[in-house]
């Protein structure tokens, strides 16, 4: 009796731990947001943001900057890291691969090809006489539709490759690295054949940003990532039986390949939504599952929503970093996360090994 007392009690503690940890993200998140809001080349007040916030917007400058520029940025910060971070939980999870994320499927080099495609063949970029719009992808709506187009085509081939074959990890991953390989030729081709203009607008939209997102496209992303998302999160129970081993989930009943395929078009879409939208954002999706797994460990039940937090505090403090650390310029987010996201990914490497 008193054994099952203290099993009874230890797992209450291992729940309370981990639910706990998950709160405190989000409680990070929520104050990062604020302070997201607050500063840039024009800092303003938390207070003046919680009244706009109350009454709805304005006419004011501060109003309009907050409505119109830095709530929406936020918020595709906090949506767009939470997606990259649950794709990669899953990529992880059904390849059994802990190099799995996003990109390891060639989808940014697929998407970055599809919109300098878009650039060459539909004249998207243009130049300018002033710094302001030195370079402007002034049709950013086809250039998306390019990238996200070829970006689908990435993801086909590799589920038609899966069909194909045995469904493995290995096969997985290395139609990923070929499928970045030939998009990465194709890219190249591109560049070195276009005029200057061209090649400023192709190089100008592979640097990933989330300030590009208005409230259409932040409305757009969100839908796909609550959907995917949703999906990934009903199937917590599946992920923590093929982490046990293949042969261990089909004898508990666990449709392995039609978790693994279905599994990959939700991380492969919505990864494919947001480079398509946003440019190239690297290093969310591999390094946040990594952080959150050394914290509350492989349980998907907390992983996944953990991951979520954690992607979405860590976009947001590299968008925030983005916008001050050379104010009043603003660089793209994706500088900073690869910045943070590969001496951290190396850090965690070598803990690992020792």
């Amino acid at each position: 009796m008193f054994l099952i007392h203290d099993r009874k009690r230890h797992y209450r503690s291992y729940i309370l731990f981990k639910t706990l940890v998950i709160f405190i993200g989000i409680v990070s998140a929520i104050v990062l947001f604020f302070i997201s809001v607050s500063v840039g080349a024009v800092c303003i007040p938390i207070p003046d943001i919680i009244t706009t916030l109350i009454n709805g917007g304005g006419s004011t400058l501060y109003e309009r900057i907050i409505w119109n520029i830095r709530i929406p940025q936020a918020l595709t910060a906090v949506v767009t890291g939470a997606g990259l971070a649950i794709a990669g939980v899953a990529m992880q999870s059904v390849l059994r691969n802990p190099l799995a994320s996003p990109f390891t499927l060639g989808l940014s080099s697929s998407a970055a090809f599809g919109a300098a495609i878009g650039i060459l063949l539909f004249d998207a970029g243009t130049s300018g006489y002033t710094m302001a719009d030195a370079v402007v992808v002034n049709n950013p709506y086809l250039t998306t539709v390019c990238a996200f187009s070829f970006s689908l085509i990435s993801t086909g081939l590799i589920l038609g490759i899966s069909r194909l074959r045995s469904t493995t990890p290995e096969t997985m991953i290395l139609a990923g690295i070929a499928i970045t390989s030939l998009c990465s030729a194709g890219l190249m081709a591109v560049q070195y054949f276009v005029d200057d203009t061209r090649l400023a607008s192709i190089v100008f939209w592979q640097f990933g940003d989330v300030s590009r997102s208005n409230w259409q496209e932040l409305g757009l992303i969100t839908l796909i990532t609550v959907v995917c998302s949703g999906y990934l999160i009903s199937h917590r129970w599946d992920f923590n039986a093929i982490d046990a081993g293949e042969e261990t989930a089909k004898g508990l009943g666990v449709p392995v390949e039609r978790i693994r395929i279905l599994g990959m078009i939700s991380a492969s879409l919505m990864s494919s939504v947001m480079v398509a939208f946003l440019g190239i954002i690297g290093f969310v999706g591999l390094v946040c599952p990594h952080m959150v797994r050394r914290i509350i460990g492989d349980d998907h039940r907390f992983l996944i929503p953990a991951s979520c937090v954690c992607g979405s505090v860590l976009l947001l403090a590299s968008d925030t970093v983005a916008r001050m650390i050379i104010s009043p310029r603003v660089l793209p987010v994706s500088i900073i996360t690869a910045f943070l996201g590969a001496p951290l990914f190396l850090y965690l490497i070598m803990r690992r090994k020792r």
